[in-house]
């Protein structure tokens, strides 16, 4: 079956789904949007919802289907699985979810589908890795959001605390979407210039302390925001709009996205997030940029955390 490059399938219809939906809407990347939940009426019901702002948007379809609606879709989104609950880190909900995305990804496989799967759900650097494994399709047409929120949320702490407009942050978090996840504060610029020489210019501590405090408000800010307010939902939802954005138009942007290493970085045959470029045709294989001692450890550190989370699912699905 011919891939419609204008089509789109979003696989679990809750706050994250939903919310991924509306900015993808907003941002008329596709011209065909399928909604596929377990409770057909709810995706039934926010199909209505979001097609009655088409009259002020893009012209769009958008409606609820199945999987073989989605067959000919350029991109599947998957975010369906258990939501993660106060006091409850991404990792609690290995075991549920990876038994999710194995029925999922059965129902995706009996269309004859050909395009790119895009994790979502999380933890998301395992079931990336899982779904790879489980589908069987080229690597380049799996992966996950990875760490693209996280970067984004660095960038918004750093550029709020030293004054500047947040486009002009240039950094990155790699590693796992959570607790272990890596801050690249050696790469760290503004329009070009180094974080500490900008700060120093200005008069704006810089420090190590500073910094650590940072890391530690976005690395946690996940949690902070579930406990105010049950769920984060529109930081992800713009997040992978974007990574579609780069897909639908063909951008070669680098995005540090969830992809399976092999050898990159001193780390072999795990899925998270490293810079890679996307295009048209997914991920291509990952970037190796420069890193200090302190980040390449911490990466590797955070590379045993997600074996053993692997490992973890691997073995919920032989249960």
């Amino acid at each position: 079956m011919a891939i419609n490059p204008r089509k789109a399938a979003i696989v679990g219809l809750g706050n994250v789904g939903a919310s991924i939906a509306f900015a993808l809407m907003a941002k008329s990347l596709y011209s065909s949007l399928v909604l596929i939940d377990a409770n057909k009426n709810k995706a039934e019901g926010e199909a209505m919802d979001l097609a009655h702002g088409l009259p002020y948007a893009s012209p769009m379809r958008i409606y609820a289907g199945d999987y073989k609606d989605a067959a000919d879709a350029s991109i599947i989104i998957i975010t369906a699985g258990a939501a993660q609950k106060p006091g409850e880190t991404r990792l609690d909900l290995i075991a549920k979810n990876a038994r999710i995305l194995s029925s999922i990804i059965s129902e995706i496989k009996k269309t004859g589908f050909e395009g790119i799967l895009l994790m979502v759900a999380n933890p998301v650097d395992v079931l990336t890795h899982l779904a790879v494994k489980l589908s069987g399709y080229p690597e380049h047409r799996v992966f996950g959001s990875g760490t693209v929120l996280d970067t984004a949320r660095l960038k918004y702490a750093i550029g709020e605390r030293i004054g500047v407009d947040i486009r002009s942050v240039h950094t990155m978090i790699v590693g796992e979407h959570g607790d272990s996840e890596v801050p690249l504060w050696g790469l760290t610029n503004i329009s070009g210039v180094p974080l500490k020489d900008f700060c120093e210019a200005r008069n704006i501590p810089a420090t190590e302390k500073e910094m650590d405090e940072v890391y530690v408000e976005v690395r946690d800010s996940a949690y902070a925001i579930i406990e105010k307010k049950g769920a984060t939902y529109y930081g992800i939802a713009y997040a992978v709009a974007r990574i579609c954005e780069a897909i639908v138009k063909d951008e070669k942007a680098i995005l540090p996205v969830s992809n399976h290493l092999h050898g990159e970085y001193g780390i072999e045959g795990i899925s998270f997030a490293v810079p890679s470029i996307i295009d048209r045709h997914g991920v291509s294989s990952p970037l190796e940029v420069p890193l200090n001692g302190k980040e390449q450890l911490a990466l590797l550190k955070s590379a045993k955390a997600m074996k053993a989370s692997i490992e973890a699912g691997e073995k919920a699905l032989e249960q």
